[in-house]
């Protein structure tokens, strides 16, 4: 057993996600409670640290599959992120990502969805429609869509994050064609083979390119 004689929350924290990344959960979670039970304390059940303790104790659990242990310290994450940033602040995209994850995972789309939304909705007023940065929430609601067999719902998203991806300064990537590929998938099952194909020669093309470059 590792022994930690420390109530430093931020060095627990620390070594507790170094732990969890070698798998050695048990210890990881003795550490990551410590923090948290020291932080809320000290500070209260509201304060930013214990956010980040619950993050970091729900990951543990999350990667250990117990989704029943993480949801409700996930849920306490955002509910302070809220809180303290507000709720239209860039940052809270983080908790709401992080407990849609969860949700994916289990197949529970249907709580995965609003959060996805509301991801992309908070990117895009903070950061304007056309930014980079919203293409991953763009992105992942339409692969959202795309598990649930709502084609027509994620075609337009792929086509918003493809085209601003292809505006983003630099040469075109793995990243481009990575959502041109999955563009074409929906439209296959959209039965629309011919503009499937379209995009499947841009990502051929693409990466073409990149090989040989």
């Amino acid at each position: 057993m590792l022994a930690v004689h420390s109530d430093d929350p931020l060095l627990l924290n620390n070594l507790g996600v170094v732990l969890t990344v070698i798998a050695n959960y048990a210890e990881a979670e003795l550490l990551l409670k410590r923090a948290l039970d020291i932080d809320e304390n000290a500070l209260g059940p509201e304060h930013p640290d214990v956010g980040r303790d619950l993050n970091n104790l729900a990951e543990l659990y999350h990667t250990q599959g117990k989704y029943a242990e993480a949801e409700p310290l996930l849920k306490r994450a955002l509910a302070i992120s809220e809180k303290v940033l507000g709720p239209d602040d860039l940052s809270v995209t983080t908790s709401l990502n992080n407990l849609a994850l969860l949700y994916d995972e289990q197949g529970k789309y249907a709580e995965e969805e609003p959060l996805r939304k509301r991801a992309l909705a908070i990117d895009e007023k903070a950061l304007g429609p056309d930014d980079p940065s919203a293409v991953t929430s763009l992105s992942t609601l339409a692969a959202l869509y795309d598990a649930q067999g709502k084609y027509a719902e994620a075609e337009p998203l792929y086509e918003r994050a493809l085209a601003i991806k292809k505006k983003t300064p630099g040469p075109e990537g793995p990243s481009v064609a990575f959502i041109a590929d999955h563009l074409a998938a929906t439209l296959r099952r959209l039965g629309r083979d011919s503009e499937a194909q379209s995009y499947e020669d841009q990502a051929l093309q693409i990466r073409t390119k990149t090989i040989h470059e």
